[in-house]
């Protein structure tokens, strides 16, 4: 699993959700979209390096919007099917049907509330369901 953030506070809500799941997973943690695209070329290019079973992409990355950095990773071979949940504070409809046109698997706007924050950890386990 990776997760693409730019705010640490975010990040550490994020694990906390994953970690509530008690799902048994790796993480990796990419901090803008200039290296989320880095990541997926090497798994691109590397045979060895499986693609994440899931992706948590924020949209407003620095470097390399979160946009860009699906629309990559949909163009290539290895991740093109990947699961990916956006995480964003917007609640536009413009950029949740942008990222579902993208291939997102579900939208998760960020909330100030923890509580609410860790519902997270329940829309993970939901898309990497079989």
């Amino acid at each position: 699993m990776v997760i693409i953030e730019d705010d640490e506070a975010d990040v550490f809500l994020i694990q906390e959700a994953i970690e509530i799941t008690r799902l048994s997973v790796t993480l990796h943690v990419v901090k803008d979209g200039k290296q989320a695209v880095q990541f997926f070329d090497r798994i691109e290019r590397d045979p060895a390096l499986p693609c994440p079973a899931l992706v948590i992409l924020d949209i407003n990355l620095p470097k390399v919007q979160g946009g860009d950095v699906l629309r990559h990773m949909r163009h290539g071979a290895k991740c093109a099917q990947a699961a990916v949940i956006v995480v964003s504070t917007s609640d536009s409809r413009h950029d949740r049907d942008q990222m579902a046109s993208l291939g997102a698997h579900a939208y998760f706007r960020k909330p100030s509330d923890y509580d609410d924050f860790m519902k997270l950890g329940e829309m993970i386990k939901s898309v990497l369901a079989p």
